[in-house]
């Protein structure tokens, strides 16, 4: 059973500081910006800190994470979707400018959605 996160609670704002910490590093290590819509960041990273803490992996918030059937107890990502995912560094922002969720985006589409 997971358990359940308090978001206003000193472990969540740890975590999610330490994710804010990761996706800089991110974007400082592939030459990407932070969505121009900040709420779009905000819940993303909201929801990787959420992941982290629930199954220790930062799973993307946008996809599902499943019950791993081959290690009970434990859980892995339904679509490969660990941040930053490789079909996003692969396939959606070199070819749409953002990755699915849209937290990582190229200095271009913000340009041009700013």
């Amino acid at each position: 059973m997971l358990k359940k996160i308090d978001m206003s609670s000193e472990e969540f704002l740890t975590e999610l500081e330490k994710t804010k910490k990761f996706t800089d590093k991110i974007c400082k290590q592939f030459g990407f910006e932070y969505h121009p819509i900040h709420d779009v960041n905000e819940g993303v990273t909201m929801g990787l800190a959420r992941n982290k803490m629930l199954y220790d992996k930062r799973y993307c918030p946008c996809f599902m994470v499943i019950p791993d059937e081959k290690k009970e107890g434990k859980y892995k990502s339904a679509d490969d979707r660990t941040c930053p995912c490789k079909p996003a560094l692969e396939h959606e922002i070199p070819q749409e400018g953002k990755c699915h969720c849209g937290i990582f985006c190229t200095p271009e589409y913000v340009k041009a959605n700013s």
